[in-house]
């Protein structure tokens, strides 16, 4: 049965995936991202190719942005039955220049130490990832409490196993799957199902020169990556597609709520020996 979608961050590598995915299976979809533009590129790609898609620019800490799209993909599509919480990603300056502390470091101005993390930037990390999914929330699940719907946010395998030098973004993303377990129990008398995908690591825009040189070549932290990854390779926006089609079906996961779900090709079962 087709049913509305709604997906932020739309624009990025893994959300337009989902959409396409979700339109392929007959559903109507809005595309929310805070760049109009890549989001309308992926609409009409959709569209052309027979599906239902809008392109909605909304800022997701901003609810009045947020509010708008709403009543725009209300008046499109209806009231939203889906909703995608995956509007995310981190900030270079709330990354340390070391993994590990070096007191060598401490007052080189050149080299960012832990001490150095400004707050206002670590604020801006987690607000994105956790606010901004709290906030969408509070908008679009309102329309599902006199019928039911599915949320499924995008938590991240740095929930599990915090990544060194990105210490916002591993506890925005632990904050993001705390608050799915949270949300599946506070809505679960409503009908409303609330899961997370927890994606490991997959070359997208935001990463890309993290994971390779500028010749294409792999990292050093790359390779140790791959080397605590029992499968030898980073993850492609398929590899997400099933568990995706999975959680947001409510024949085939109506009795599952509160979960999150690694998709990391087996990094969170490695110990490293």
């Amino acid at each position: 049965m087709s049913k509305t979608v709604v997906i932020t961050g739309a624009g990025g590598v893994l959300c337009s995936a989902f959409a396409k995915e979700m339109a392929k299976l007959g559903h109507r979809v809005a595309l929310l991202d805070i760049s109009d533009e890549a989001v309308r590129t992926i609409s009409q790609e959709i569209t052309e190719q027979g599906g239902q898609a809008i392109a909605v620019k909304a800022n997701v800490l901003d609810r009045q942005s947020l509010e708008a799209a709403r009543e725009k993909v209300t008046g499109a599509f209806g009231p939203c039955e889906i909703l995608i919480n995956g509007a995310g990603g981190n900030h270079p300056r709330g990354t340390t220049a070391d993994e590990t502390f070096c007191a060598a470091h401490l007052d080189d101005p050149e080299i960012r130490t832990f001490f150095d993390l400004d707050q206002q930037d670590l604020s801006f990390v987690f607000d994105l990832n956790f606010t901004g999914t709290l906030l969408t929330t509070q908008v679009f699940a309102r329309e599902m409490i006199q019928k039911g719907g599915c949320i499924l946010n995008i938590s991240s395998m740095n929930a599990f196993r915090p990544l060194t030098k990105i210490p916002a973004y591993s506890a925005a993303k632990a904050a993001v799957s705390n608050f799915t377990q949270w949300l599946a129990v506070h809505f679960a008398g409503c009908g409303i199902r609330v899961n997370a995908m927890a994606p490991g690591f997959f070359a997208t825009n935001q990463n890309k020169s993290l994971l390779y040189d500028e010749n294409g070549e792999l990292t050093a932290r790359s390779k140790k990556i791959l080397s605590h990854t029992p499968m030898g390779r980073f993850g492609v926006p398929e590899d997400l597609l099933g568990t995706l089609r999975w959680l947001t079906d409510d024949t085939a996961s109506g009795f599952v709520t509160g979960v999150v779900v690694p998709v990391d090709g087996g990094f969170s079962a490695y110990s490293g020996v």
